[in-house]
């Protein structure tokens, strides 16, 4: 501010000296004798010169915060994306239901002619990584919409009112440049519940959001994409018909649909003719479709590093790895004494579950990746959507076999059962509170319930983890010999696959009588 003032001052100067000059070659009275036609032109320059530098000098409010001096383009994007449902592999049932979507910004003349309104919001909802933003760009491309982008975060400010005005501005631009999607990820950052405890600012962005959703002129075809991971924390306001008619869970993809986006994340890469998308869809059961672009990309890097022309299952497998357990470490200091309990403890997981029948174990391993020491690398044999008490029960039990072998063959116990008592306590937990396998009774219990029971509630989570850890003491102690003759194969080779531990496991097995919760 003070620069501009001083070059203002300057410039009134030159301007008053500039006009002397250029009318003194008009009027002969008035006397520049003492400046030749080179100053005269001098001075001129500089005035212009002066006057071009004034007018590219930005300046900003003083009196009010900067974020309110301009306005803020809460559009990351504004364009015409190229992408279709051919680049959204799997999702195929989401896709049809989209289609009438679709049908109406396309052809909203049959629609309106039966009386029928478009969706005005559809809410994306479930686990991070599933393709609700490239679901949202294939709506667009599919119609040849213009794409607004925005993040929930972005109306969030700490200033009253700007939040409200950014939502205003977004949905301004939709309307203009209709047929159009509006498209807000991370929508719990400004949808939250609210209370009296609640933030002004959130609660006056909520509800411009609320009034726009419900203000869309029926002429202008404007659909409003909203993504969440948690659909539990936005306002019952947002979610009635009329805002956002249609919810639609978009969850991690079963075997056909990681097949396909394998595919799909894999046609642009050499591979090798032996190389089956089939099973590498059965090894990674529960994984998101990003993470499933991402061990595509991890193999293709793998494979250059190796200094390898094709990429094979070998690549893949440590790929797959890469992604779930860590970057392995290629120089651990790790003592004698500590590869002698990690050996018990990741054969103690690895008996456990196979014996108990829980999961497909893939590989056991004793190298260090991440924060880890060792781990058991293991998948479903199929697609599972429900399981028994008993299958959960036995889960624990695997989980706490890590700790209950290093019990059983050392007589103490180490820190590494760390992350296994969090998952164990977890499983206890949900049988518990969520689904009623406890003496507690068949009822869901609340946030309110736990808060103020959380002592018998705690009481019924430890008689689960309990059973299950003397269970997996007593499997042990029934199958020492595998236990033992895992630890050393794992202490000499340090890895172990699937065939070398049915190997193993086959020789020194004894029947096992199967108990229950």
């Amino acid at each position: 501010m003070k620069k501009k003032k001083v070059i203002f001052f300057f410039l009134i100067l030159g301007i008053i000296s500039s006009t002397i000059l250029i009318l003194s070659w008009f009027i002969p009275s008035i006397e520049t004798e003492g400046f030749r036609f080179g100053d005269k032109l001098l001075v001129i320059a500089i005035t212009i010169s002066l006057l071009i530098y004034y007018y590219s000098i930005k300046e900003k409010p003083q009196l009010m915060p900067s974020i309110l001096s301009s306005e803020k383009d809460t559009s990351k994007e504004k364009d015409k994306p190229n992408v279709s449902f051919k680049d959204v592999a799997g999702l195929e049932e989401i896709k049809e239901e989209l289609q009438e979507t679709i049908d109406f910004i396309n052809n909203s003349y049959k629609y309106k002619k039966m009386g029928a309104k478009i969706p005005k919001g559809i809410l994306f909802h479930g686990p991070p990584g599933t393709g609700k933003t490239l679901l949202a760009k294939a709506v667009a491309g599919e119609t040849n919409s213009t794409f607004l982008y925005a993040s929930g975060s972005e109306f969030v400010e700490k200033y009253v009112g700007v939040g409200a005005k950014r939502v205003r501005t977004l949905f301004e631009k939709a309307k203009k440049e209709a047929p159009s999607i509006i498209f807000i990820d991370e929508i719990d950052a400004i949808g939250t519940k609210r209370n009296s405890e609640s933030n002004n600012e959130k609660d006056q962005t909520l509800n411009q959001l609320l009034v726009e959703l419900d203000g869309f002129n029926t002429n202008e075809t404007v659909i409003v994409i909203g993504a969440t991971n948690r659909i539990d924390l936005l306002d019952e306001a947002l979610l009635r018909p009329g805002r956002f008619d249609r919810h639609i869970y978009v969850g991690n993809p079963n075997v056909r649909a990681r097949e396909k986006i394998l595919e799909v994340h894999t046609n642009n890469k050499p591979l090798d003719k032996s190389l089956n998308i089939k099973d590498l869809a059965k090894k990674t059961t529960g994984l998101s479709g990003a993470q499933l672009a991402n061990i595509a990309n991890e193999a293709a890097i793998i494979a250059v590093r190796n200094n390898k022309t094709i990429i094979t299952v070998k690549e893949f497998d440590a790929a797959i790895e890469r992604v779930l357990a860590g970057l392995e470490l290629k120089n651990p200091n790790v003592m004698m004494k500590e590869k002698n309990i990690v050996a018990f403890h990741e054969a103690g997981h690895a008996l456990v579950s196979k014996v108990l029948d829980v999961d497909l174990i893939q590989k056991i391993s004793i190298v260090p990746r991440g924060q880890a020491l060792g781990y058991v690398l293991k998948f479903p044999d199929e697609e599972r959507y429900l399981l028994t008490e008993r299958e959960l029960f036995y889960r624990i039990t695997g989980l706490l076999a890590g700790r209950a072998a290093e019990e059983y063959k050392f007589k103490e116990i180490t820190t590494g059962a760390k992350d296994d008592l969090n998952k164990a306590t977890e499983i206890a937990r949900e049988m518990v509170c969520s689904y009623g396998m406890s003496s507690l009774g068949t009822l869901a219990l609340d946030e309110v319930y736990i808060r103020y029971n959380y002592d018998s509630i705690r009481q019924e989570i430890k008689k689960i983890t309990d059973k299950a850890y003397s269970e997996a003491l007593s499997i042990i102690d029934e199958n020492s010999e595998i236990l033992q003759k895992l630890a050393q194969t794992l202490i000499e080779k340090e890895i172990l696959d699937k065939e070398e531990l049915d190997v193993i496991y086959n020789k020194y097995q004894k029947p096992f009588n199967y108990a229950t919760t």
